[in-house]
């Protein structure tokens, strides 16, 4: 999906090193599309504070809503987009000639490398209810420059974690690595992303490791996580509309439900670089981002042309008027 709050990425701060554990609840923010999609997310990374969660760099989720979206081709570089629904089916289509129909327990993976141009529509001509989360995730130095690609997974593993009381918790691992469960799509950082299913009355441990960091976001119901800060206040409610940040230096975190919640896992080894990440595209350098685009907005053969698309196209919004700087953490 495409960004319309391109200025975000202006920050010149020093920054903080991830060195330990954290209990931050962060509040998502409502941004709007507009345009044709006449949409809404809510966005909960970056944070002004936090632009980074491991290699994820950016969350949304649209809806539950009920719309009709058309998002027209346009570009990344730099990221990979993961795409995860709710409800609803949403056609993509892409410039290396993707043309597939995402629907409930399926993955959406394409991977920009240098360059790549997407669209996103709803299927059918009337609004539908819609729901996904959409993230990025930042790809490293070895592979930010190489070829663009695109994957769908229909079937990915789970693994049940135990509960200390109630039934057990069902985590699907998305992306990466949770508990020894590998998921089978491309990854180029140590990483995971993983929804987990809490029932009605379940008292589980999410296995963690200490030299990565994470957060937790709510995607349903009520979760209690117990994150041991402060020591006399060690629980943490979530929401479905905040993301806790949990930070480095864990083992394992104790989630309780009162009744059924559903969560979504983010974590991964700290990223190996700050970004600077401008409307769709994740680099490096100022220069890296004007290069990208003004190729987009010449029509050059670097993102390629989506298949079934026309002269249609999200243009790319002004560049500030200042430098762009590399976005530092500062929690």
């Amino acid at each position: 999906m495409t960004r319309l709050d391109a200025d975000e990425a202006v920050l010149s701060e020093a920054g903080t090193a991830c060195d330990g554990p954290r209990a931050m609840l962060l509040e998502s923010r409502e941004v709007p599309l507009g345009g044709v999609r006449a949409m809404s997310v809510h966005r909960s990374l970056p944070q002004r504070d936090l632009p980074l969660v491991g290699a994820w760099c950016f969350l949304d989720r649209f809806g539950p809503q009920v719309t009709r979206m058309r998002v027209e081709p346009h570009p990344h570089i730099g990221l990979q987009t993961v795409t995860w629904p709710f409800a609803g089916d949403i056609r993509h289509r892409d410039s290396v000639g993707s043309d597939v129909v995402l629907s409930r327990g399926a993955l959406n993976l394409m991977t920009s490398g240098a360059g790549i141009a997407h669209s996103e529509y709803s299927v059918g001509e009337g609004a539908v209810p819609l729901d996904a989360l959409q993230l990025w995730v930042a790809l490293p130095e070895s592979r930010r420059h190489g070829a663009p690609a695109f994957e769908r997974h229909e079937h990915l593993p789970s693994i049940e974690l135990a509960a200390q009381s109630g039934p057990p918790a069902v985590a699907t691992v998305v992306l990466g690595e949770l508990g020894g469960v590998t998921s089978p799509a491309s990854v180029y950082t140590p990483i995971v992303g993983a929804e987990i299913r809490i029932p009605a009355g379940a008292r589980i441990e999410i296995p963690l490791r200490p030299d990565w960091e994470y957060a937790i976001v709510g995607v349903e119901g009520i979760a209690m996580v117990t994150t041991g800060i402060p020591a006399d206040e060690p629980s943490v409610e979530l929401d479905r509309q905040h993301m806790l940040y949990l930070g480095t230096g864990r083992a394992s975190v104790p989630v309780t439900a009162e009744g059924d919640a559903l969560v979504f896992l983010l974590g991964g080894e700290p990223f190996e670089d700050e970004i600077v990440m401008w409307w769709n595209f994740v680099g490096r350098s100022h220069e890296e981002i004007v290069a990208a685009r003004d190729a987009w907005e010449t029509h050059d053969a670097r993102f390629g042309r989506v298949v079934e698309h026309g002269d249609e196209r999200v243009p790319a919004p002004p560049l500030p008027g200042v430098r762009l700087t590399r976005r530092r953490r500062r929690i």
